[in-house]
């Protein structure tokens, strides 16, 4: 045991950061840290995996930094905590960056690379990372077990997905259905609802958008009595024209008949269109024009109302198809087709039409819209299929997101249904650019490129224009979602998928969600609480290559079964080869034994495509079974984890059954998360378990570049986290990251904030350390001594032993409570103000005695046990700091035995300690202090300077003894000669009061003028009465208004000779007036005397030049360097007696102590920084002179 404490010449976080890490692996720390705590209680915790198919970003420190903050304070507490780290390996970025990569197409898969070798290179690229992620994880400090990690593309992980769905089969929640899903024809999949809903999916789009004009069959009479009869339907996606059957009005809206003129072509027409919308159509000032005025090209077109109708009135009308490239056709089960002209084309009621935009009359697009599909079929209205050349039914628009080519349609079918002629110029045509291989080159998508050219919705606009049948084309921006992987617009489609039937259990997963501690709350109520209440079914087919295959088999005639375990799929295999649909049983030849769970065994197989979609299995009527093609949506791998990382249940089963490992106590991931990896785990929990996965989460924000944007590599803003834990070490990122801001907030990185940390915290930190390091080896302070009793310690001690364990005891409470930033700064705050800038500040002089008394012992094991709990305090936000300087406090005391901080326990407050009564009184002291300091700032008069007075409006007798307890500390501080009290009802100083408005707002809302009036007008009695009580009631109509005293601001106005300040119920009020008393002070001083051979921060010597003062010093003194003798001050040899002479020889000259006294005021009077910069030279000067031995 070392019996000297370490001292360092600088503070090197990056450093310390590397040293501490290398300690930590040499020790398996890491490990420790759960072998010893084998036996205790468990805190369940479960990583979100990420993909390592990319690099981290500075968002995935503020992620983990989370995630280890709570697992280290749980650790410290006395759980064991285990951390399984995992790696998220199927899906769409995956395959995305692949193709990328290969620089093919979805479509090239199976044609010029087959699936094996495709999802080969998925397999291979999805870990291409591993080795930054596994460097960042060790850097940032993030433990977590790299070496075990779960792996969702690792057979057993996909068995226990199969087992998960084969409990959902058996539930009846899993389904297939032919409906519109959303599909992402860039990423050539369809996707769900909760992947729809990831932040930043929907975005505002600036389209083309036309209202239309569907030609009437069988018009009203009014409706035919001026030029051709119209209804008038909107659309933002006139692509989706063509494939128009039908138009759906609201039942119970009014709508209106219009006589008016076509703008771009001057015919005469008859519109109808909903009454609420007319004006937004019809310019009013045109609605006295006659009709018989209109001149083509008038900007003012006259029109004429000639008919109101219900909803209901127009039900049934007909119109003639807007577009006719391609007739409507009917399906049968059998796969045979008609074409069904004759049902299509006619009004239907729609409860779900509203008159907020558009015209009230909804265009109807069966195959691009689901409640466009569910209107349509509850009419009978066919929808507008294509029939391609296998006989299947498929919308206008292919999977790749353009026109079907005539060539791959069905030679029948585009006989009898297409009009050749006119749809040979929009074949192949892509509905929207972003879908055009043209404009991604390189696999980079040009979006500018895309927008600045023409569209097909452009061309469709200008051909109904042409053909007299647009009323209205003009851009609009509109809200229009997009892919959450290749930023392209999404469509809707028909697609035959499998869903999870989620809705069935809607209501059990809102009750459990009830019970789950949200941080912040509002996202479990709101963002998450909302969208479990408008929950669909679970979309879980994805149409892609490289995942988890959908664990079903099934026959031509409907006969299916779900698989759900890989024994159970052998044995099936059997059957198979039995009835001779197989020749061999693959995974027989391959040496795989059912029931042995060893990594070995399962890795001689492959569950994934195309080896699986081999697999042919037989009916229970003897029919062959194929797999159904697709993949399931990689977000069920995630939410899968809690099970699939222990191969459940066919391994570790009661580790699950018991609760001993399930459900978590705690996760979290940022916002994007809150419909994906928290959705999915919360719904296979509620649907399979009947239970929660998490008990605690934290959804944390997004990290912004410093002015509040997006962090991209195309911006240039984005920050590599690797260069800024080299530069500032993880601590101070990791600390700024925790209380810059709470972590559901978004965060405004900025690295001069980082510093600023760095420099301000662990700069006093290590400054405090070094202070007591150096005195305590000059005194050979080792902490061998008994505690010096509490009764005999001075009050300075008491109360900073007492903030210490408030301190404890609140900074516990705020990590129990998942409130990091929180504890974050009150641990800076205590470090900052309390323990350095007041406790060591005021008691330096207790440590420079040569003698160990009581009061130097009681002092050194205060400020020690104050370091040392510090140091535990701030572990599990700063672990590397934190254990350095615990570690050298131990190391010489030996009073803890640990091989880390991370080892030890946390501290445990001693409500003995605590004096509230105390606490209160040096708070007191404090902001009386600080207020006071300030305004003496405000008016540039320097400390040193001293003032008569401060007057202080007491509220209660309180507040007075707690201020008269500290009286003479604070005109210490402040070198005032008196503090005065008044009552604060008397009247000396006036108060005002002034509305906080967003607080009072939401109370009062329409009061709220009356309300602030009736504050503005407050008597100086009222105020009074609610700074004493905390709140106020007006009399306002009759009714009582209550304004809290936290809902305004009170504040005193300056008077004459006065500086008034107000914090909270404390007001201060400074006599600025320097007497003519404090005048003569100065007047009647001839020379400032400086004895001090080691003062290393002369300021005093400035303040006395900037008085016209010469400083008499000694030579060779620290702070001579700054005067030339007899020219700016006067130097004498360092004895008594060369000192006494020097003064007389000085105060018998006059002329020479004016010319020095100006002189210096002239060479001293410098800037602060010029005086720091000065400091920092001497200060290093020292340390060089004797061997790095001084601190500052």
């Amino acid at each position: 045991m070392s019996k000297k404490f370490t001292e360092y010449s600088q503070l090197n976080l990056s450093e310390i950061n590397k040293e501490v890490l290398k300690k930590w692996d040499e020790n398996d720390v890491f490990s420790k840290s759960m072998t010893e705590r084998e036996g205790y209680p468990s805190f369940v915790f479960y990583e979100g995996p990420p993909s390592a198919n990319g690099m981290p970003g500075i968002h995935h420190v503020m992620a983990r930094t989370i995630k280890d903050t709570f697992c280290r304070f749980k650790t410290m507490k006395g759980f064991q905590v285990k951390r399984k780290a995992g790696w998220d390996t199927h899906g769409l970025p995956v395959e995305l960056g692949v193709e990328k990569a290969l620089g093919i197409t979805k479509e090239d898969i199976g044609k010029t690379i087959s699936v094996a070798d495709y999802n080969k290179h998925c397999r291979t690229d999805v870990m291409k990372f591993t080795k930054e992620w596994t460097d960042l994880t060790h850097k940032m400090g993030y433990w977590v077990d790299l070496e075990n990690p779960y792996i969702t593309y690792d057979n057993r992980y996909i068995e226990t997905l199969w087992w998960l769905l084969q409990q959902l089969y058996k539930k009846g929640l899993l389904y297939k259905g032919y409906t519109i899903q959303p599909y992402s024809p860039a990423a050539g999949t369809g996707l769900s609802s909760h992947e729809l809903n990831q932040p930043g999916c929907y975005r505002d789009v600036k389209d083309l958008t036309v209202v239309g004009q569907f030609k009437m069959k069988n018009p009203k009479p009014e409706m035919a009595e001026w030029g051709t009869p119209y209804f008038i339907a909107w659309t933002t996606t006139p692509w989706t024209l063509p494939s128009n059957t039908a138009l759906c009005v609201g039942p119970k809206i009014d709508y209106v008949a219009v006589q008016t003129y076509n703008a771009y072509n001057g015919e005469k027409m008859t519109v109808v269109l909903a009454k609420p919308l007319l004006y937004t159509h019809f310019n009013k000032k045109a609605e006295d024009i006659a009709l018989e005025d209109y001149n083509p090209g008038d900007k003012l077109i006259p029109f004429k109302v000639v008919g109101e109708y219900k909803g209901t009135d127009l039900v049934g009308m007909e119109y003639e198809q807007l577009i006719p490239w391609v007739k409507p056709v009917e399906a049968a089960e059998d796969g045979s087709w008609k074409e069904a002209s004759a049902k299509a084309f006619r009004v239907i009621p729609g409860d779900y039409v509203t008159t907020e935009d558009g015209t009230g009359i909804v265009h109807i697009a069966p195959t691009f819209g689901a409640d466009d599909a569910n209107v349509a079929r509850a009419a009978g209205i066919p929808s507008l299929f294509m029939i391609n050349k296998k006989g299947e039914t498929r919308p206008m628009v292919d999977l790749t997101g353009k026109f079907y080519l005539m060539e791959e349609l069905d030679e029948a079918f585009v006989k009898e249904c297409v009009d050749v002629e006119k749809y040979k110029e929009y074949e192949g045509r892509w509905v929207k650019n972003a879908y055009d291989p043209q404009f991604t080159i390189d696999g980079k998508y040009d979006e500018k490129a895309a927008q600045a050219a023409e569209s097909l919705d452009v061309y469709i606009c200008m051909m109904l224009k042409q053909q007299g049948l647009a009323f209205k084309t003009e851009k609009h921006v509109h809200n229009y979602p997009h892919c959450w992987r290749t930023d392209k617009p999404v469509l809707y489609y028909p697609l035959d998928s499998w869903f999870i039937r989620s809705t069935a259990c809607k209501e059990r997963m809102i009750e459990l969600n009830k019970t789950i501690n949200w941080k912040p709350e509002s996202t479990g109520s709101g963002r998450f609480g909302k969208w479990l209440e408008n929950l669909n079914d679970w979309n879980l087919s994805r149409s892609r290559y490289w995942g988890t295959p959908l664990p079903i088999w099934r026959s031509e005639d409907g006969e299916e079964i779900c698989i759900g375990s890989v024994e159970e799929l052998y044995n099936e295999i059997e059957k198979s080869v039995a009835a001779g649909f197989m020749t061999e049983n693959p995974y027989k030849k391959l040496g795989f034994q059912p029931g042995v769970y060893n990594k070995e065994n399962y890795d001689k197989i492959d569950l994934h495509r195309p080896y699986v979609d081999d697999i042919i299995l037989v009916s229970a009527s003897g029919k062959p079974m194929k797999r159904e093609s697709d993949l399931i949506d990689v977000w069920f791998d995630s939410g899968a984890m809690p099970y699939a990382q222990l191969h459940y249940p066919f391994e570790n089963k009661e580790l699950v059954d018991s609760r001993s490992y399930y459900p978590a106590d705690f996760i979290a991931e940022g916002v994007d998360q809150t419909r994906g990896w928290f959705f999915t785990l919360h719904a296979i929990a509620t649907m399979v378990f009947d239970s929660v996965a998490y008990k605690n989460v934290i959804s944390n924000g997004l990290v912004l570049d410093k002015n509040g944007n997006k962090m991209s590599k195309r911006l240039g803003n984005a920050v590599d986290p690797f260069g800024a834990i080299e530069k500032f070490g993880s601590d101070p990122l990791r600390w700024y990251m925790i209380t810059n801001s709470s972590p559901w907030d978004n965060l405004k990185f900025d690295t001069d904030g980082v510093d600023e940390v760095r420099r301000k915290f662990f700069g006093t930190l290590y400054n405090t350390y070094s202070f007591f390091a150096l005195y305590a080896n000059v005194d050979g302070f080792t902490y061998a001594e008994e505690d010096v009793p509490m009764n005999e310690r001075p009050e300075i001690d008491r109360w900073i032993l007492s903030l210490l364990n408030s301190l404890i005891k609140n900074v516990d409470a705020c990590f129990a409570d998942y409130e990091p930033t929180k504890a974050g700064r009150l641990i800076t705050d205590f470090v900052n103000d309390n323990l350095s800038n007041w406790y060591v500040r005021l008691n330096r002089k207790r440590f420079w005695g040569s003698a160990m008394s009581t009061d130097k012992l009681s002092a050194y094991q205060t400020l020690y046990t104050c370091l040392e709990t510090v140091a535990k305090l701030m572990a599990p936000i700063a672990p590397f700091y934190a254990d350095r300087l615990y570690m050298d406090l131990i190391a010489v005391t030996g009073r803890d035995q640990v091989v880390s901080v991370h080892l030890a326990k946390f501290p445990v407050a001693d409500e003995n300690l605590i004096n509230a009564e105390l606490e209160a009184r040096m708070q007191m002291a404090q902001d009386v202090t600080s207020m006071v300091l300030a305004l003496r700032r405000k008016v540039n008069i320097k400390v040193r300077q001293p003032l008569q007075c401060i007057m202080i409006p007491v509220v209660d007798e309180a507040q007075k003894q707690h201020i008269e307890a500290v009286k003479d500390l604070i005109m210490n501080e402040v070198n005032v000669k008196e503090i005065k009290f008044v009552d604060g009802a008397a009247g000396v100083l006036v108060k005002k009061v002034k509305c906080d408005f967003k607080k009072l707002g939401p109370k009062f809302g329409k009061q709220m003028k009356a309300v602030a009036a009736a504050v503005a007008g407050m008597s100086q009695e009222a105020i009074a009465e609610l700074e004493k009580n905390g709140s106020y009631t007006f009399q306002l109509d009759g009714t009582d208004a209550v304004v809290e005293a936290a809902d305004v601001e009170i504040f005193s106005e300056d008077i004459p000779g006065w500086l008034v300040a107000n914090e909270g119920k404390l007001t201060v009020a400074l006599e600025v007036t320097v007497t003519d008393e404090l005048k003569r002070c100065y007047a009647a001083a001839d020379v400032f005397l400086f004895p001090s051979l080691y003062d290393n921060a002369p300021l005093v010597v400035r303040e006395a030049a900037a008085m016209h003062t010469p400083s008499l010093m000694a030579q060779g003194s620290t702070a001579a360097s700054v005067i030339r003798d007899n020219v700016n001050g006067f130097l004498c040899s360092a004895d008594e007696q060369g000192f006494t002479e020097r003064l007389v020889q000085i105060l018998a000259d006059e002329r020479l102590r004016r010319a020095a006294g100006d002189n210096a005021r002239a060479t001293l009077a410098r800037s602060w920084q010029d005086i720091a910069d000065e400091v920092y030279d001497r200060y290093m000067h020292l340390v060089r002179r004797h061997g790095g031995m001084l601190s500052a």
